[in-house]
């Protein structure tokens, strides 16, 4: 079993920048694929970001290419989201979640653990 605990959430104003954090536990972090999710008011959980095993390969959703950069530390078992040049759309709860499997995807059923998410609200 894996658990993910989400951290660094808060309020921001307008073109700031948030670095989000998400710690795992469990030996198995460390082969598997890890990726970011959102969900705002009212809309649907959907896909932010993802990242391969070892850090080399990541992929982003057109919404957030060139201002967020996920990044992975395996030996701290952590997966961290840099949020840069912040917009209120962005506002949302942010989730990590780890996929058993070895390929980057893109949509929910891609991924086997959650963790409990992370409010992210940028001002205008």
């Amino acid at each position: 079993q894996v658990q993910l605990v989400e951290s660094g959430g808060g309020l921001v104003q307008a073109g700031g920048s948030l670095r989000l954090s998400c710690a795992a536990s469990g030996r198995t972090f460390r082969t598997y694929p890890m990726g970011w999710f959102r969900q705002g008011p009212g809309k649907e959980r959907a896909f932010v970001a993802a990242i391969n095993w070892n850090g080399v390969s990541t992929y982003y959703s057109d919404s957030v290419k060139g201002r967020f950069t996920i990044s992975r530390d395996n030996a701290k078992n952590t997966v961290f989201l840099q949020m840069n040049s912040l917009k209120p759309e962005d506002t949302a709860v942010y989730y990590c979640a780890l996929a058993q499997r070895n390929a980057l995807a893109p949509v929910r059923s891609g991924y086997d653990f959650w963790g409990q998410g992370t409010q992210v609200t940028v001002s205008s």
